[in-house]
């Protein structure tokens, strides 16, 4: 038995008239009248009374009848199933990410991707840099959330979000009423750095910026995990520090924020394996591409105004709505893998 006869059996048993089936079902009548014997001839059964000008269910088409339908049905919600499946649209993502993300890229792209794809559920850990490395390498997490560089072959790399460094001071500061400052007047100051990982990631730009403005940061205070424990420790007047600009979101009394002269740029990249199959990491990657594509070209984007018209949907993604989609994220958890890994030096 197969499908395609249940379904010629569903059409004519619906209509009692072969000639208006075989319409419904765009084919000729001759192959339609053929497929129904053969399906009597398997289950060794009439299924029609053809005894007569109409033709009309015998018991056994009475019987089959619902029957049929219910497993169409199924075959149908099947086939849709698995058509989700494969555009990414159901299933599950983890996704590894640096708490600094959560002030940048991160809460649009999750709502822009749970706008699109609102069946698949999200689990989310906030981790260590060498920690979203680690859980890549061994498939514990489809993708993760990091500041740049990074050298591995084996990952693809996606560039979400770039911003540039601003110098934090403590509030009673002697330049903490400048409009902007350069690296060269923090030289004689006491440094609050990051964590130095295993990836370069922040660490390497702040000191890469101190270096090129001819000297060595020198640390009060080095491996702090959180952007906003360095801030506070600014607050404290402990020190200085060289923070992303997004630090700015997090204000804090006692601490200000000076746009810094000198050129730097902090990278949040999305990172995940060359060879992970996934069609939800799939569907991710392509939510990922239109939401920077906005990000980098915002008056392309834009609705009305002096802006151009938006572009057409994308791989089933339109771009630009996406972002600002309302849809309540499907977040199955969210956890921590925050710990302190043993200290490096500098």
């Amino acid at each position: 038995m197969e499908v395609r006869q249940l379904r010629y059996f569903v059409a004519v048993a619906e209509e009692l008239n072969f000639t208006r089936a075989a319409r419904r079902l765009k084919m000729a009548q001759p192959p339609l009248s053929i497929q129904i014997k053969q399906l009597e001839t398997e289950l060794g059964v009439e299924l029609f009374d053809r005894s007569r000008r109409a033709i009309r269910l015998t018991e056994p088409g009475r019987a089959l009848l619902p029957e049929a339908r219910r497993l169409l049905d199924q075959m149908e919600e099947i086939a849709a199933m698995v058509r989700r499946i494969g555009s990414g649209s159901v299933g599950r993502l983890t996704v590894g990410f640096i708490p600094s993300a959560s002030h940048t890229a991160l809460p649009p792209l999750l709502r822009a991707f749970s706008g699109w794809a609102p069946e698949v559920e999200l689990n989310l850990i906030e981790m260590t840099p060498d920690a979203i490395m680690r859980a890549i390498a061994d498939d514990r997490i489809d993708v993760g959330l990091i500041y740049l560089p990074i050298n591995d072959a084996e990952l693809q790399v996606s560039i979400v979000h770039s911003e540039p460094l601003v110098a934090v001071l403590p509030v009673d500061h002697p330049l903490a009423g400048r409009r902007t400052i350069s690296a060269l007047e923090l030289a004689h100051e006491r440094f609050i750095l990051p964590n130095r990982y295993g990836t370069a990631g922040l660490y390497s730009e702040v000191v890469d910026v101190c270096r090129r403005a001819g000297f060595e940061p020198v640390a009060v205070q080095k491996d702090v995990w959180l952007m906003q424990s360095i801030v506070g420790l600014v607050a404290a007047g402990i020190g200085v520090a060289l923070e992303p600009a997004s630090v700015q979101n997090l204000r804090r009394a006692g601490a200000v924020y000076l746009p810094l002269k000198d050129r730097s740029e902090v990278n949040l990249a999305t990172v995940w394996r060359h060879e992970h199959d996934s069609p939800v990491l799939a569907a991710f990657i392509r939510v990922l591409k239109a939401y920077r594509d906005e990000q980098l070209n915002p008056a392309r984007m834009a609705n009305g105004g002096g802006g151009r018209r938006r572009p057409p949907p994308q791989n089933g993604i339109e771009v630009g709505k996406s972002v600002r989609q309302t849809a309540p994220l499907s977040v199955t958890s969210i956890t921590s893998e925050w710990r302190k890994p043993p200290s490096p030096g500098m």
